[in-house]
């Protein structure tokens, strides 16, 4: 699996974080930033991440900001991308198995790093159901 990882200066943190459990794990990613905890805006690191997981450079994204939001907004402006603001285990799983979300989005004030790892692994390792009803929703998301 390869996973495009970006964050803005608020999420920088946690996004530290996700990499070297990703490279722990043996999990390959690039990392488009933000590159410190320097004030950037969000959109010049999500955009770029969103339109390579879109165009299949990429498996899937895990995305950070302060709150998830900005970042899910801009992911979900890239069609073909399935983003979501994931605070817990269960959404996280859901968004996978019903949704096939292909960005995972977390914010990086909220969680703690615990947590922010138990959602990466449990997305992670989630796939999606491929059950009709999922298909038929997901066809009509993408029209």
């Amino acid at each position: 699996m390869k996973i495009a990882l970006a964050s803005d200066h608020a999420g920088f943190a946690a996004k530290e974080l996700v990499k070297k459990h990703l490279a722990d794990n043996g999990i390959e990613f690039k990392d488009f930033g933000a590159h410190s905890e320097e004030s950037v805006d969000y959109p010049d690191f999500a955009y770029p991440a969103a339109r390579a997981v879109a165009k299949g450079e990429f498996d899937r994204g895990i995305f950070v900001c302060g709150s998830g939001v900005g970042v899910t907004i801009v992911a979900n402006k890239v069609k073909g991308i399935r983003a979501v603001n994931a605070g817990d285990i269960y959404t996280a799983k859901q968004s996978r198995e019903h949704g096939d979300c292909n960005v995972l989005c977390l914010a990086g004030k909220r969680l703690s790093p615990t947590e922010a790892l138990a959602i990466v692994d449990a997305w992670l390792k989630t796939e999606f159901s491929g059950d009709e009803r999922h298909l038929r929703r997901i066809r009509k998301i993408d029209q």
